[in-house]
């Protein structure tokens, strides 16, 4: 199967900050989901149709701190201080069904693949080491999950639905043709602007773009 959108990432400051800003720009509240224990992170999370779904994310202060930089950049202080003023598009995630192959051929270093789990769930994600962003999320993090295993299946859907993953680039066709080496070029929008990462989504209430 070719790659495709799995899941888009949003950071807040705190889940409460996050879904209070949501309900003011799309009108749902996002129910909770879970605690990722060996990031210290925990999330909120929403089904948006065809096999693909929302991920409100922020550090959880309540957990012990990890023995290894958080991903999506949430420690760093450049993502820390654009998650004070409002919650930030942060990156994209693509599912694979062969992330070995996918890391192998990759043009870049999309960093090691993590084995992980929260409760009955069980997927494989390719972290850089450091936590960062890779290319401040323009470049996809890739995800793996067991067949017939996807949480979307089970996740409440609230009429929202993705509409395009919009990117900008000074630099648009160098990243096109890096997006294309890792087979996932047809699944966003690129344009020439400062470098961003954007969610469309459909709500009822029209088109809203979360940056």
């Amino acid at each position: 199967m070719p790659n495709r959108i799995d899941h888009i990432a949003i950071g807040a400051s705190s889940l409460a900050d996050g879904t209070a800003y949501l309900q003011s720009k799309i009108g749902v509240d996002v129910p909770a989901g879970g605690k990722h224990d060996l990031m210290g992170t925990h999330n909120c999370l929403m089904g948006l149709g065809d096999g693909c779904y929302f991920e409100l994310i922020s550090i959880d202060n309540a957990a012990s701190a990890p023995d290894r930089p958080r991903w999506f950049s949430l420690d760093e202080q450049h993502t820390s201080d654009r998650l004070t003023s409002r919650p930030r598009a942060l990156c994209w995630i693509v599912a694979t069904d062969n992330l070995d192959r996918t890391v192998e051929n990759s043009p870049v270093d999309l960093g090691e693949i993590l084995e992980l789990r929260r409760d009955d769930l069980r997927w494989r994600l390719t972290v850089p080491q450091q936590g960062n962003l890779l290319m401040g999320g323009l470049i996809p993090f890739f995800i793996e999950w067991p067949k017939d295993m996807h949480p979307s299946q089970n996740m409440v859907q609230l009429g929202i639905k993705l509409e395009a993953i919009q990117l900008t680039h000074p630099e648009p066709d160098m990243l096109t043709d890096l997006l294309s080496a890792l087979e996932v070029d047809h699944l966003c929008t690129v344009s020439k602007a400062e470098p961003s990462v954007s969610f469309a989504l459909g709500t009822p209430q029209g088109i809203v773009v979360l940056d």
